[in-house]
């Protein structure tokens, strides 16, 4: 099943769901020609904006009812090129708090059965507003 929202740039990305439960989701990004860099393998602005998909969706789930989560703070450590794929980013709670939640994700190069990236990442609690609520100024 495709990962998409209509419209949205990752429409054009062939990002795939595998695992998707309130203990983990699991987003597979396939690699193709026009998404490896010059060595051929999949860019790390990719592999980032993979692990910041599967974490944000195991945070909202974990968030609260209607409130949302945004990315706070992100640490990558990237380990080895993910050359065959599709990259496998899974994600796991670490800890979901009254304003933080924190998400480890794994990315691997599935067609090498290797390790290629560990992340955490901590995302905001987003609580929605209410309509008497002004919007935030910068």
């Amino acid at each position: 099943m495709a990962v998409t929202i209509r419209g949205h740039l990752f429409g054009q990305l062939p990002f795939y769901d595998v695992v998707d439960t309130n203990e983990s989701v699991v987003v597979d990004l396939h690699n193709r020609p026009d998404l490896v860099n010059y060595r051929g393998a999949l860019q790390g602005g990719l592999v980032a904006t993979l692990i910041d998909v599967a974490g944000g969706r195991l945070a909202v789930k974990h968030a609260g009812d209607g409130s949302g989560a945004g990315t706070a703070d992100m640490s990558i450590h990237f380990l080895a090129p993910i050359v065959e794929g599709p990259a496998r980013a899974s994600a796991t709670l670490l800890r979901a708090g009254k304003r933080m939640i924190v998400v480890g994700v794994d990315v691997f190069d599935v067609g090498r059965d290797r390790l290629a990236a560990r992340a955490t990442l901590s995302f905001a609690i987003l609580v929605p507003r209410g309509p008497d609520q002004p919007a935030a100024t910068p």
